[in-house]
């Protein structure tokens, strides 16, 4: 797991990559929860995701957004942090020039930046949303929605209510061309307490699944 360091919009970018010197492997960027709030790329669901993706055969990259630990730069309010995901990924890019496909993960906050920067990059396949801040911040910029993906929350998640994300989730679902799942974990909240293991099972058997079918259609 080495530590890496590149150049970002705001200066140095701090992160955690592993690298898969396979030919077309895939890749896959996960995005913290929110700076202001204690989000780091050390986050336990950020650490586990990294390590689910790389036991498939992904390269795959977490990490600080501007301000975090030694990431240069001060918090954005989502503009900076939407600079740095699309830097991180550019990054991962040129040791990765024909990776066979690329997914986004973003949990809380990193959820918000992960669709965005899913809005702003074709070359994203696949998503993975967390938590998504559906009451907070405005999602209305997917659409559509470029890509088939999964929403996860918890059910007592007080910070996002679940009535915001079904009805995120509900509207991405008219869209055509795109699958939605959604699965909502009961007797947790937003950090997942005590319920991480069970989410990590969750994002993975549907990435496997969507590998499945990928492997299919070659």
């Amino acid at each position: 797991m080495p530590e890496v360091i590149f150049n970002g919009p705001a200066g140095r970018i701090e992160g955690r990559y592993h690298h898969n010197p396979e030919h077309g492997s895939p890749i896959a960027l996960i995005l913290h929860p929110h700076p202001q709030f204690g989000g780091t790329m050390n986050n336990p669901i950020v650490h586990d995701l990294y390590y689910m993706f790389r036991e498939r055969g992904f390269s795959v990259l977490r990490f600080n957004f501007r301000g975090v630990g030694r990431s240069q730069g001060l918090f954005d309010n989502g503009a900076g942090e939407l600079s740095d995901a699309a830097a991180a990924l550019d990054w991962m890019q040129t040791y990765n020039k024909e990776a066979a496909t690329c997914w986004i993960v973003g949990i809380s906050f990193g959820a918000w930046i992960s669709m965005q920067l899913l809005m702003r990059r074709p070359e994203i396949a696949g998503f993975i949303s967390i938590a998504p801040l559906a009451k907070h911040y405005d999602f209305s910029f997917l659409a559509p929605c470029p890509a088939s993906g999964l929403f996860v929350n918890g059910q007592y998640d007080t910070v996002t209510p679940a009535d915001s994300i079904n009805a995120l989730v509900a509207k991405l679902k008219t869209q055509k061309g795109i699958k939605i799942d959604h699965e909502v974990m009961p007797d947790t909240n937003h950090f997942f307490e005590d319920k991480i293991p069970a989410l990590t099972d969750i994002c993975a058997d549907y990435l496997d699944k969507r590998l499945a079918v990928e492997l299919k259609e070659e």
